[in-house]
């Protein structure tokens, strides 16, 4: 009995002390495809469009977020997105709200 009670005991500690295996995932933001923003292959794409705000937020020194601006700024990428599909969201991004001023 003291056997089975020291090999339970054991297999408990053995099984506390094994440390969880956690699988990391990186993306890499500049290679996901309007293609792949609108079919959640990569990443859901309003954690996607949240961040690419932060992102291009803090470039500008901005540190508030407009919500309404976001969905309709977010509404026009997906538009643009489903009319060019193989073309990198950043890509996309930047012709969308970020155009060259024109030349003299």
């Amino acid at each position: 009995m003291l056997k089975h009670m020291l090999g339970a005991c054991g297999l408990i500690l053995g099984l506390i002390a094994v440390p969880k295996a956690e699988a990391q995932v990186t993306i890499d933001i500049s290679r996901i495809t309007c293609d792949q923003f609108l079919g959640y292959r990569s990443i859901n794409p309003d954690e996607l469009a949240m961040w690419l705000s932060g992102y291009y937020s803090a470039k500008r020194g901005y540190t508030t977020v407009d919500i309404e601006l976001l969905a309709a700024q977010k509404r026009r990428l997906q538009d643009y997105c489903l009319r060019n599909a193989s073309v990198p969201v950043m890509k996309a991004i930047d012709e969308l709200f970020h155009p060259l001023a024109p030349t003299r």
